[in-house]
C-alpha cells in the first residue's frame, strides 16, 4: 500500500482571543522548529491535530509514534510525547524533485508533548528545509501555511518561528555510497535492520512510487524508519523537541548517473540542533549502530 509524503490541508481555524490574559511559558529555540504553547490540554491538542489530519483526503497519515508508550515498554519515562507523519505526494514529490535527499526529513511530521503541565505542538518548517536541501519550489509556501494552520487550530494559539531559521546546505547528513543496486541495497539495509533485535521498524515509504500515482517522477527513492527505545527515549529525557527527528531514518536514493546512496541524520548534529547535554555513550552507540547498518547495507 502505498504511504503518502506532504499535503495541502483545506481547513481554517481561529485563533484564541488576543485579549485574554494567559501567560505562556518561555518556548523552546530549535534551529527551524515552529512551536505553538497550547491553550489546550494534551490529549484535545494531539487528537485535534489527528482529526484535522483525517478530514483531508489528500492526506495520508503514515504512522503515529507514541513515544511514552516505547519508553515505558522499556521500562523507562518519558511524558506524554507523541508525534505523527503524515504527507501528500502533490507537494512533497516537487520538493523531491529538486533534491531527493528532502525525502529524508518527509513525510512532515508534528510533535505534541507536555513538560511541566504544559503543552507544545511543534513541526519543522518550511523554511528549515528550504535551506537545508537548498529547495525553491512554489510549494513550500502551501506546506508552511497548512502547517501553520493544524497547528494554530490544535493549540488555539499561531506558531512561533524562530528569527534565525535556517541552516547550512546539507547540514547533519551522512551520506554513504553503494556498491550495490538500488533494490539490493534497500533489501539488505531492511535485512540488517530486522536481524538487530534492539530496532523496530516503524514504516517503509516509497517515495518514487507515491510521486507516480499523482502523475509526478522521480528517480528511486525509499525511506525506512525504525528506532531503539532504550536509546532514544534517554536523548528525549534531556531535550523533549528532539523527538522530532525520532524515531531514526535512513533514506535509500539513486542518483542521475545511476549511483544508489544511503542518507541520514549524523546523531551529532541532533545534539547540536537541540542542544542536548550528556548522554555521550549512547550517542555513540547510536552513531556506530547507524554505521553499520549503513556499512553493511552498501557493500558487497
Amino acid at each position: 500500500m502505498l504511504i503518502l509524503p506532504l499535503f495541502a490541508v483545506l481547513f481554517f481555524f481561529a485563533c484564541k482571543n488576543d485579549d485574554d490574559n494567559t501567560v505562556f511559558e518561555e518556548l523552546p529555540e530549535v534551529d527551524g522548529l515552529a512551536i505553538s504553547q497550547s491553550e489546550n490540554d494534551f490529549n484535545t491538542t494531539y487528537n485535534n491535530v489527528l482529526t484535522t489530519l483525517k478530514q483531508n483526503d489528500n492526506i495520508g497519515i503514515v504512522a503515529e509514534v507514541d513515544h511514552s508508550s516505547n519508553a515505558a515498554s522499556v521500562n523507562l519515562k518519558l511524558p506524554n510525547t507523541r508525534v505523527i507523519l503524515f504527507g501528500n505526494p502533490n507537494l512533497g514529490t516537487p520538493l523531491m524533485q529538486e533534491n531527493q535527499l528532502a525525502g529524508l526529513d518527509l513525510p512532515q511530521k508534528i510533535l505534541v508533548y507536555e513538560q511541566d503541565g504544559d503543552v507544545f505542538a511543534a513541526y519543522n518548517s518550511t523554511g528549515y528545509l528550504a535551506s537545508r536541501f537548498n529547495l525553491a519550489g512554489m510549494t513550500l509556501q502551501q506546506i508552511e501555511n497548512a502547517l501553520s494552520t493544524i497547528v494554530t487550530g490544535a493549540t488555539d494559539v499561531v506558531p512561533t518561528i524562530p528569527d534565525d531559521e535556517t541552516v547550512d546546505f546539507n547540514a547533519g547528513v551522512v551520506t554513504v555510497d553503494s556498491s550495490k543496486p538500488f533494490n539490493a541495497t534497500y533489501s539488505s539495509l531492511k535485512a540488517a535492520i530486522e536481524a538487530n533485535t534492539n530496532l523496530k521498524i516503524v514504516a517503509e515509504l516509497d517515495h518514487q512510487a507515491n510521486g507516480e500515482s499523482v502523475g509526478k517522477a522521480i528517480r528511486p527513492t525509499r525511506l525506512i524508519v525504525f528506532g531503539n527505545s532504550k536509546l532514544g527515549t534517554p536523548l528525549m529525557q534531556s531535550k523533549r523537541t528532539v523527538a522530532i527527528d525520532l524515531p531514526q531514518k535512513m533514506l535509500v536514493w539513486q542518483d542521475d548517473a545511476g549511483i544508489t546512496h544511503i542518507s541520514y541524520n549524523d546523531p551529532n548534529y541532533l545534539v547540536d540542533r537541540h542542544d542536548i547535554e550528556g548522554n555521550t555513550e549512547i550517542l555513540n552507540m547510536i552513531s556506530g549502530a547507524l554505521a553499520n547498518l549503513s556499512n553493511e547495507a552498501v557493500s558487497n
